[in-house]
Order: C-alpha cells, then structure tokens, then sequence
C-alpha cells in the first residue's frame, strides 16, 4: 500500500521575498518615485537649463538643506511614534539668543553657540519628559512650546533691541572660524553652500543608526508597540526623551546655522517650517501613527520641496503655487506610499 507524505508547511517567515517585494517595501520608494517625477516635471516646463545647470542644482539643493537638516530628527521622532511642533521655533529662538549673547553681552562665538546647544538640548529634555510623564499628546505639549517660544522671540527682542531682529552677529569674537564652518560656499562657482554636506551628513549618519544600531530598533520598537518593547526590555521613556532631545538640538544647530549666515536673525525666523518638516518625513514614508519610515526618504522629501520652491519660480510661476504644491505633494506622496506598502505585501 502506497503512503503519501502530507507536504511540510513552510513558515512564512522564511519565504524568500522577490528583489521587486523587496524594493517596494522599503518605504524610501514613493518618495524615490516622487523626487524623480518632480525632477522631469520642471525639466519640463523651466525657462533655465533644469536638467543640466549645476547652479540651478545648487539652488534647489540649498534649499532643500534648509529643511533637510531638521527633517531628519523629525523623521526618526515620528518613526518613534512622536511630534515636535516647536522645531521651527527653535530655530529662531537659538537664533537670537546667540545674537543677545555675542551682541548684548559681547560674548565670543564659541561659547555662545555652546550655550545655544545646551538651550536646544534643554527644550527637548522639558518637551520629551512632559510626554512621557503626563501623557499628554506630544501634539498639545510641543504646540504650546510652540506658543511660549514664540512669544518669548518677539517679546524679548523688541524689549533689547526696540525692533524685530538682532543684528551684527558678525561683530562677535570667532566669527570668521564660524562662519566658514556653518555658512561657506563649498563650491564658489555654482553657489553650493556648505549647509548641502551638513545635510547629507546627517542623513547617512542617522540612516545608519536607525538600520544598523540597537537605538534604531528602540526607536521603531517604541513607536510601533510601546507596550511590547517595555515589555522585552526597550526603555521606551527614555528612547523618546533623547529623540526629543535631538530633534530640539538639530533645530539649534540649524538656527545658529542661519544667524551666523544672515550675520542676525529675525524674531519670526523658522515659524511654519515646523509644517515642512512633518511634511518631508511624511513624504519619505513615515506613519503618523508611528513605527515605520525612513531617513533617507525624509531627504528624498526635503528635496521635493527644494525642487518645488526654486522650480515654481525657474518657471515662470506665481511663487504663492508653492504652498498649494507641497500641500498636493503631501497627499500624493501618502497615497503613493499606502498603494506601494499594498502592493508590496500581495507580491510577497
């Protein structure tokens, strides 16, 4: 009598996955998609030479660096299942207070940069462990930061200097050294500024840490399950403080960043960046709910809206289209994930 063996059940875990499920999974390629589709499209219909004009890349990559820089910490913190609403006015805020410390007090450089670091590192201690502690949304949390913050820039301003802004930043002991470190052209020809390799700088460093670093799969164990990371050990509390923690202290570094680049900074500088910041990391793929998303796509995201600011303009249009761009991006962008993420686990 003929048996036949009953054919083993194969874990699913262990089936081999195709390069194509492979690629669409990753959730850097709606924004790989986008930035490529964004790219032609002003190809297109710029009246300069797009396409093959380095000063024209520099353009839009500088302003691409603008959001970039603080993107990146914002992606990691959202992938951590958080927000931070006060990230645009921090840089404002650190900002001047290295203006009122070179200028008011005569203070060099250095060490009031420091102390603008200490102050970036302070905010987001405050803004992580209010979070953790009350359990307040960090939307609520970060937004009246967002408020305190901006009414101390305005406030404290007006009251040391009887206008909007601090100036002569430029004045200040060291700031040669500084300037050259934070500001300077790279490549002088084009206009490429520095601020290009601080952005990618930081991305790489970040994509590294959050795929090959036990704190990066703290960061997507906490916002994926919290209540499953504490459970095998994660120190869920802590991982989001320091994300907070960071996503204040980029926000710093950028706004001295922009003082010492602007030799002064205004009382409003940074306010409504908080928004594209959230949008770029939304654009790279991160979940609002938490536990998914990339820094590189958050990068792919921040040059979208770099495209889209300088292309608007290299195109002949009204430069106010911008808004409703990145707005039409945002949406197009989380639509183009959610169909890539289906699609990716039907050809599994």
């Amino acid at each position: 009598m003929t048996t036949t063996t009953p054919p083993i059940a194969v874990d699913e875990r262990l089936a081999a996955v195709g390069v194509v499920a492979r690629i669409l999974k990753r959730p850097d390629t709606g924004a790989f998609i986008g930035a490529a589709a964004v790219f032609v499209l002003f190809a297109i219909t710029a009246k300069v030479n797009w396409a093959g004009d380095f000063g024209v890349w520099s353009s839009w990559l500088d302003t691409a660096a603008y959001d970039g820089i603080v993107a990146v910490p914002v992606a990691l913190l959202m992938i951590g299942g958080e927000f931070d609403l006060s990230a645009g006015v921090m840089i404002g805020s650190s900002g001047l207070l290295l203006g009122i410390l070179t200028t008011k007090y005569h203070w060099n450089i250095w060490p009031a940069i420091l102390v603008c670091l200490l102050f970036g590192l302070a905010i987001g201690f405050l803004n992580g462990y209010t979070v953790v502690k009350t359990k307040l949304p960090s939307f609520i949390v970060t937004l009246g930061t967002f408020f305190m913050l901006r009414g101390i820039n305005a406030g404290l301003t007006i009251k040391l200097t009887g206008g909007v802004s601090i100036n002569n930043i430029d004045q200040a002991p060291g700031f040669n050294f500084a300037h050259k470190l934070f500001a300077s052209q790279i490549w002088t020809k084009y206009g490429l500024s520095v601020t290009v390799l601080w952005w990618l700088g930081l991305t790489v460093a970040a994509a590294w840490a959050l795929s090959r670093t036990r704190f990066g799969n703290w960061i997507f164990s906490s916002g994926g399950d919290p209540v499953a990371a504490r459970n095998v050990g994660v120190p869920v509390a802590r991982t989001k403080i320091q994300l907070f923690m960071l996503t204040s202290l980029v926000a710093s570094i950028w706004g001295v960043m922009t003082a010492v680049a602007l030799r002064g900074m205004q009382s409003n500088e940074g306010v409504g960046r908080e928004f594209e910041f959230i949008i770029a990391a939304v654009v790279g793929g991160c979940l609002l709910t938490g536990g998914y998303g990339s820094v590189i796509g958050a990068a792919f995201g921040a040059a979208i809206i770099g495209m889209a600011q300088i292309g608007i303009i290299d195109s002949g249009w009204d430069s106010n289209w911008v808004y409703f761009f990145e707005g039409v991006v945002l949406v197009a962008a989380v639509m183009l994930n959610t169909a890539i993420r289906r699609r990716a686990e039907k050809a599994r």
